[in-house]
């Protein structure tokens, strides 16, 4: 049989030829497109829209905080907080300034997440926004105070506060300092909670680690955008834990609700509508009476 197989093609490539494209593909821009991680098309990115979906698929793809925060809010109502605080390397972590570096420099972010006060349609609220472009929005001890803060200013404006999350975890490279913000901000969170004022989740890909035991479960009203991966450890580690395999579905945002862990799935073309029900049904008597 081995006579019939097919031989092998050998094509010769002249040496001038291979470096022209060499140096073709070294002038194309960086992030010029990217692959949809569902249905793998191509997208270039001035084919992406302001809502950040795959326009083959409309799956949800990874969205900058900026770029999530003026499409979510009433326009020109984002007032920043706490934006001079920046990330650091407390442990002298090998390589870690680095990869800060390289962070803060792709993303023009100073850390993984976003604070500050906005309106959706002339309805105020504290928001916070996590990047999982920034070392994975891991939950380091920056994380935690912009995260706490942002409660803590929240519950003296007496404001509701919507938080948009995606985290890996704690962050390695700050050791138990990064586990330290899990009850930190719980504290502020509970405090918040105390004062009589409403907390939104809205969980996106990924939610996990430290991030999922703490912050992003402790909300009044628990939501999550569709197919986004929620839980703890990763699915490989429960398996080799378990010494059993998990079904297919496991930790996607629809096993998660079937199982009563999130309130409600809502894709990012209603994520406006619902957060307005949400903040107008949760109002305070003064905020109802607008003191």
């Amino acid at each position: 049989m081995a006579l019939f197989r097919k031989k092998k093609k050998y094509v010769e490539i002249n040496p001038r030829r291979a470096d022209e494209l060499r140096e073709r593909r070294a002038q194309i821009p960086d992030g010029l497109a990217e692959r949809c991680p569902k249905c793998q098309a191509i997208i270039f990115q001035n084919s992406i829209e302001s809502d950040y979906l795959c326009p083959k698929c409309n799956y949800h793809l990874q969205f900058p905080a900026l770029k999530r925060i003026e499409w979510l809010v009433d326009e020109g109502s984002f007032r920043e907080w706490d934006s001079n605080l920046t990330a650091r390397d407390p442990l002298n972590f090998p390589g870690y300034q680095e990869k800060l570096d390289r962070s803060q420099s792709s993303t023009e972010l100073k850390e993984a997440v976003v604070t500050g006060q906005a309106e959706i349609e002339h309805l105020p609220f504290a928001l916070g926004v996590m990047d999982s472009r920034f070392v994975m929005a891991s939950m380091g001890t920056v994380v935690g105070e912009k995260l706490t803060r942002l409660f803590e200013q929240a519950t003296e404006k007496k404001l509701p506060v919507v938080l948009y999350i995606a985290s890996g975890g704690a962050r390695m490279q700050e050791g138990i300092l990064s586990l330290m913000q899990m009850a930190k901000i719980s504290q502020a969170i509970s405090k918040h909670s105390q004062a009589g004022l409403f907390y939104c989740t809205v969980l996106t890909h990924p939610t996990t680690g430290g991030v999922t035991a703490s912050f992003a479960m402790q909300g009044d009203i628990t939501l999550a955008e569709p197919e986004a991966t929620i839980g703890f450890a990763g699915k490989r580690v429960i398996e080799q834990t378990i010494g059993s395999d998990l079904p297919e579905d496991f930790q996607t945002a629809e096993s998660v609700l079937k199982n009563g862990f999130i309130d409600h799935i809502v894709p990012r073309k209603k994520q406006t509508q619902v957060l307005r029900f949400l903040l107008t049904a949760h109002r305070t008597p003064a905020e109802s009476a607008g003191v």
